[in-house]
C-alpha cells in the first residue's frame, strides 16, 4: 500500500471557511504545533482531505448542528458551549455545520503527540477518534487556558503553553483513543552518567542562550515531565537549578579579572540586565558580584 498523501491543516481551513483564513498565531510550538485564537466559523459543507495535523475545536458560543460522514458512519451532534470537536490526522471525511460558532484551534503536530504517547503508552501509536461537540470539560478547560495565555503576551507565555500542549496531549490518549493506553511510570531512576554529562556541556556551550526545557529534555530523548524528574535525581538540582549554578560558576572566574566591567559580565553569562544578574548571583554565593570581587 502506497503512503497517503497528507493536506495543508491551514490551507483546507481557510477553504472551509470560504477563503478566510483562520488567525494562526506566527509562534510554532513543539512537535510543529499551531494555535489558532477565537475567530468566528461560518456555516459550511466541505470534503476535508486527510491533513497532516490532529485538529482540535473549543466551542465558545454559537448554534446549530454539525456532522462528519466517514465512509457509511455519520457522527452529528448540536453546538454547545464547553463542547469539542477532533478532526484526528489522516482521517477524511465530509463534514457540515449549519450554524455560526466561535471556536479556538489547536493544530496538533502528530509528533507532538507521538513523543508524548511514547512516554506514557509504552510506544504505542495512538488512534485517535472523530468527535464532534463532544462533552470534554476537561480538555475544554485546558484549550481555555491556552486561548488566555496566547491573548496575554506574557514573558512567560510560551513556557506555560507549552505544559498545558502536554496536558491536550495526554487527555487525548486517556479519552479519545481507539484503544486504552496503559500508562508506564516513568523512570525510576536518575539520568545516566553520559546522559548528565551531554546535558551539562550543552548548558556551558549556550550560557548566553534562552535555553528551553525542551532543548535539554530532546538531548536525551525525554519527555520535560520526566526528563525533569530524572535530572533532578541524578544531580540534584532542577535543569534551571544547574543552568544557574553553571552561570555563576563562569561568573566567578570573570570576575578575577579586574579590567572586566560587572555589566559585561552579566550579558557574558546570560542575564539581561546587571539587576537579574546581581539578584541571581546573591542567592548563590550570598555575596553582590561588587562584594565578591573586592574579597578576591
Amino acid at each position: 500500500m502506497g503512503r497517503i498523501s497528507l493536506a495543508d491543516t491551514t490551507v483546507h481551513i481557510r477553504r472551509l471557511q470560504r477563503g478566510v483564513a483562520p488567525p494562526v498565531i506566527p509562534e510554532v510550538f513543539s512537535g510543529d504545533t499551531r494555535l489558532v485564537g477565537r475567530w468566528r466559523n461560518e456555516p459550511f459543507e466541505y470534503s476535508l482531505p486527510p491533513l497532516k495535523d490532529h485538529v482540535i475545536s473549543a466551542k465558545y458560543a454559537g448554534h446549530g448542528m454539525a456532522s462528519v460522514k466517514i465512509g457509511r458512519q455519520i457522527i452529528r451532534a448540536p453546538a454547545a458551549i464547553g463542547t469539542i470537536t477532533l478532526a484526528p490526522r489522516g482521517h477524511d471525511g465530509q463534514w457540515r455545520a449549519d450554524g455560526a460558532v466561535e471556536v479556538s484551534n489547536i493544530f496538533l503536530g502528530h509528533n507532538r503527540l507521538l513523543s508524548c504517547a511514547d512516554q506514557v503508552g509504552n510506544g504505542r501509536e495512538p488512534e485517535l477518534l472523530d468527535r464532534v461537540n463532544f462533552s470534554d470539560p476537561k480538555l475544554f478547560t485546558i484549550m481555555s487556558l491556552i486561548n488566555d495565555e496566547i491573548s496575554s503576551g506574557d514573558a512567560m507565555s510560551h513556557l506555560i503553553v507549552e505544559q498545558l500542549l502536554d496536558l491536550v496531549c495526554l487527555q487525548l490518549l486517556r479519552a479519545h483513543s481507539a484503544t486504552s493506553m496503559p500508562i508506564s511510570p516513568g523512570p525510576q531512576r536518575g539520568l545516566s552518567g553520559w546522559q548528565v554529562k551531554r546535558v551539562t556541556t550543552y548548558i556551558r556551550e549556550n550560557l548566553t542562550e534562552n535555553i528551553r526545557l525542551q532543548e535539554l529534555a530532546d538531548l536525551v530523548n525525554l519527555s520535560r515531565f520526566h526528563f525533569c524528574t530524572a535530572f533532578r535525581m541524578a544531580t540534584g538540582y532542577t535543569p534551571h537549578e544547574r543552568l544557574t549554578h553553571e552561570r555563576i560558576a563562569y561568573a566567578k572566574k570573570l570576575l578575577k579579572d579586574g579590567t572586566l566591567r560587572i555589566t559585561d559580565i552579566a550579558l557574558v553569562v546570560g542575564y539581561e540586565t546587571p539587576s537579574a544578574f546581581s539578584a541571581s548571583f546573591r542567592k548563590v554565593v550570598g555575596l553582590t558580584p561588587g562584594e565578591f570581587r573586592r574579597r578576591l
